[in-house]
């Protein structure tokens, strides 16, 4: 059986045309809401420790994105399936049918590129935003350089045409999924066996529609950020960044980066890994009240 977050309701709900979404619901009913959205390879079970603590303030609701974990896994005949903008409108109406009409936003790594999405395109539904370990899509493209670009390789790899990275991935999928459970976690004991065999499971089993994700980031999510960099829009609400400092890394200030998207930001360096809702729930949470305070 796969852990779960104690506490917690699964629950099945549509958000699109034969779209649903798994999420685990908790909390308190009369609190304000918040929603978590987790990042690859993982589900929504990254979010276990943040949501307990979260919980006793307000509702929490953890969702598996569109073609993660146990959500549905549509086919992306015109590329714009798993586009952001697509996904980021199922949280919207995820939040809806759970009664609430405005929400405060967190993601993690692909969930925080929806989130920005949701922040971009709702305004109006999306009263705080959280991004964790992530550049907006265009940004990160654009700092990624030669020799220094090989620690994102899958990006690459997951942009190509429909085929070819399916059946690379498909052929050993635990071991591609997993060298980044590996080398992305500072502390190994955050993500113990039980949780990494669920991630591993729920990824084997997504390939398809993982890589369908990772390709629109490629393609129909620049085309958006283009178009919202064009027209000078921005987030609107107040915003806090948490990442590791690949600016340093990769020679780019990312609050800078994020400033020009987000004008009431606060951006900090975190020093775990990028798993860093489970590497440090406590610091994790502690932002997120901190947003919602704002």
């Amino acid at each position: 059986m796969n852990p779960t977050i104690p506490g917690f309701e699964s629950r099945r709900i549509p958000v699109a045309d034969g779209v649903a979404l798994r999420a685990a619901v908790g909390g308190s009913p009369d609190g304000p809401p918040i929603v978590l959205l987790h990042g690859f390879p993982q589900t929504h079970l990254m979010w276990r420790h943040v949501a307990a603590r979260l919980a006793a303030s307000h509702q929490v609701i953890c969702p598996d994105l569109r073609g993660y974990g146990d959500s549905d896994k549509p086919a992306d005949p015109d590329g714009a399936a798993y586009s952001k903008r697509t996904m980021a409108a199922d949280i919207v109406a995820l939040a809806r049918a759970l009664g609430h009409e405005r929400f405060a936003l967190a993601g993690h790594d692909r969930g925080a590129l929806v989130a920005v999405r949701a922040g971009l395109d709702h305004p109006e539904a999306v009263t705080h935003l959280a991004a964790l370990d992530v550049l907006p899509t265009l940004d990160m493209w654009d700092v990624l350089h030669g020799a220094d670009a090989a620690v994102a390789f899958h990006l690459y790899l997951m942009a190509q045409p429909p085929g070819l990275p399916e059946q690379l991935i498909g052929g050993s999928p635990d071991a591609f999924f997993g060298h980044f459970l590996d080398v992305w976690t500072r502390d190994p004991k955050a993500i113990p066996a039980d949780v990494r065999a669920a991630y591993l499971a729920a990824s084997r089993n997504a390939v398809p529609s993982i890589v369908a994700d990772y390709r629109a980031s490629a393609g129909i999510d620049v085309d958006h950020d283009r178009a919202d960099r064009a027209a000078g829009n921005q987030l609107t609400m107040p915003v806090t960044v948490l990442q590791q400092d690949w600016g340093a890394a990769l020679g780019y200030d990312a609050a800078k980066v994020w400033r020009a998207w987000a004008p009431d930001l606060r951006h900090a360096t975190v020093s775990c890994g990028h798993f860093m809702a489970e590497e440090d729930p406590e610091g994790v949470a502690g932002a997120l009240r901190e947003l919602v305070a704002r």
